[in-house]
């Protein structure tokens, strides 16, 4: 049984009639494939620590000292390399009640925003977390685990924020663009 013609909203008011953003977009400059090879690789090795300490607790009844410290610090990078990839798809956290309604500029103009606003964040974070990397190794911090020294772990979130941070700004590059 069909429906008569003129129940429900109208095709060209309703939300489903205005194309997706993802769908204007142009190709990025660096591929977004280092994020995707990065997810695989650390969730890899997460899993192999994390079957390699079952394994050693099962035939001993003892666990690996260094997996508790390294799975969390592989979960930390794999937390910001997953933000990266979001925020180069333009698939971050929003409303989307308001991200998704109105006109397409009015839509491009709250994407950059989101841009700018993502990109101010990590680059304040990459800042202020360099100055906790250079405490770490000026003051000689070690890890409490395995005591190797802290700054191995700490360099990576002020480099992987401003990747994040330039990620955001190439967003919206590409949002401003076809305007």
């Amino acid at each position: 049984m069909s429906s008569p013609p003129h129940a429900g909203p109208s095709p060209l008011h309703s939300p489903e009639a205005l194309p997706l953003l993802d769908d204007i977009d142009e190709p990025v400059r660096v591929p977004l494939q280092i994020e995707d090879w990065l997810t695989v690789l650390v969730m890899g090795a997460l899993a192999l620590i994390t079957f390699a300490n079952v394994i050693a607790r099962y035939f001993t009844n003892h666990s690996f000292a260094w997996t508790d410290e390294f799975s969390v610090f592989l979960m930390i990078v794999l937390a910001l390399v997953g933000s990266s990839a979001a925020v180069a798809r333009d698939r971050h956290i929003r409303i989307e009640y308001f991200s998704d309604s109105g006109s397409m500029a009015r839509r491009k103009n709250l994407s950059r925003l989101g841009a700018v606003l993502v990109a101010l964040l990590f680059t304040l974070i990459g800042v202020l977390s360099s100055r906790l990397v250079w405490d770490d190794y000026r003051f000689g911090e070690t890890s409490p685990g395995i005591g190797i020294p802290q700054w191995w772990y700490s360099i990576w979130l002020p480099v992987i924020s401003i990747g994040i941070a330039l990620r955001a700004v190439g967003l919206f590059i590409r949002r401003g663009r076809r305007s």
